[in-house]
């Protein structure tokens, strides 16, 4: 595979691919939708990896964005939700084919047998948390901004998100997966999201750099990482207790209520975010982080698959795919934009467990899974 040409243009293609000395280096290159990912683009990763996977030439795989100018500066800003919402209202199976191909990847980058490098700097949301968690370094920069912010557009952290962030320290993956909040390169180092920070003037040097390693040499890639790793800028863990307290709570209504009871800013701060999102769906992402911190990868994701499929086919509510929580979420935020989504229920306090179990509930048996495959 070769990239002549690595600047954006409207005849390039949206994955760029080459193998440079033992490395197999990929571009993600939708640069005018922050690299969102299509369903060509999953099917491009998926080819090229499972290419490479068996390549005996190569060594390790790094993976990086673009913005309009050129590599970098963006990494991935999520699954490409303008499409679910056209899929959902017309009823388009591509929308199932998405999901199944794009957990497929997620779990084929984090089985992945030789180096996976993700270079995540910019903006690094949802799907790009898909392609990045599972990687063998995880590279942020003092332009990461990284988030799960799926609540805020009626769906949940899905993407393999119950199982990493299950397992961030203490409470940490119950607040982010509810609030959506967004972490710079010290957080993510400090709450397990990332392994090392380059700085941004630096990226390019250390991209090439990495081609002329002999990977062949066990331990080739530790002083590479050393020439060029910084140190992140501290992380302020002020609000560390007040999150374990109160993302410990048994549910979400008792969550919120106990943060309406303190009024700290960052208290009231945390209620105000989470009274924005699908109140439904909190009830649903709780759910889901707390049952994958026991779950293997392949079984969060069999489970993430079961969920997304209810969240475009809600019968279970008495709801079409069109008048779903997602599909409002997404209309609200990217469609007409006037982000003033109209949640169904309209208040936290209005979910029961009649509506968030069902989500749970597989549509096929272990046989017909489409993800039965991953082990």
């Amino acid at each position: 595979m070769t990239m002549q040409n690595i600047l954006p243009t409207d005849e390039a293609p949206e994955v760029l691919a080459e193998i440079r000395g033992q490395v197999g280096l990929i571009t993600l290159n939708r640069p005018k939708a922050l690299n969102a990912l299509s369903l060509s683009m999953i099917r491009a990763l998926t080819e090229c990896l499972l290419a490479w996977r068996d390549d005996p030439a190569v060594k390790a795989v790094a993976i990086r964005g673009s913005n309009k100018t050129g590599p970098f500066g963006a990494f991935c800003a999520g699954g490409d939700i303008r499409f679910f919402h056209q899929a959902a209202l017309a009823d388009d199976s591509r929308l199932e084919d998405f999901f199944t191909e794009e957990y497929a990847l997620n779990h084929l980058i984090h089985t992945y047998p030789k180096t996976y490098i993700a270079f995540m700097d910019g903006i690094v949301m949802g799907g790009g948390m898909g392609i990045s968690q599972g990687a063998k370094i995880r590279i942020v920069t003092e332009r990461t901004k990284m988030a799960m912010p799926e609540t805020n557009i009626g769906l949940f952290p899905d993407v393999g998100g119950g199982y990493f962030l299950s397992r961030c320290p203490g409470r940490i993956g119950e607040w982010l997966a509810l609030t959506g909040e967004m972490l710079g390169a010290g957080e993510a180092l400090a709450f397990g999201l990332a392994d090392v920070c380059i700085d941004v003037s630096q990226l390019t040097s250390a991209w090439d750099a990495l081609t002329n390693l002999d990977l062949e040499r066990p331990g080739a890639i530790d002083p590479w990482l050393a020439m060029y790793s910084i140190a992140a800028s501290a992380y302020a863990t002020g609000a560390r207790g007040q999150i374990d307290h109160y993302f410990a709570q048994p549910t979400v209504s008792a969550i919120v209520q106990a943060l309406d009871a303190d009024d700290s800013a960052w208290a009231q701060g945390t209620a105000t975010a989470l009274r924005q999102r699908s109140p439904l769906m909190l009830h649903v992402a709780l759910e889901q982080i707390r049952r994958a911190r026991s779950m293997t990868l392949a079984d969060d994701l069999r489970m993430e698959r079961d969920m997304v499929h209810h969240c475009f086919h809600p019968q279970h509510l008495g709801r079409s795919g069109a008048s779903s929580e997602t599909v409002e979420g997404i209309r609200a935020l990217a469609v007409d934009k006037d982000h003033a989504p109209r949640w169904n229920p309209a208040r936290i306090e209005e979910v029961n467990a009649a509506m968030v179990e069902p989500f749970f509930s597989s549509p096929w048996t272990p046989q017909t899974h489409p993800l039965r495959e991953l082990r």
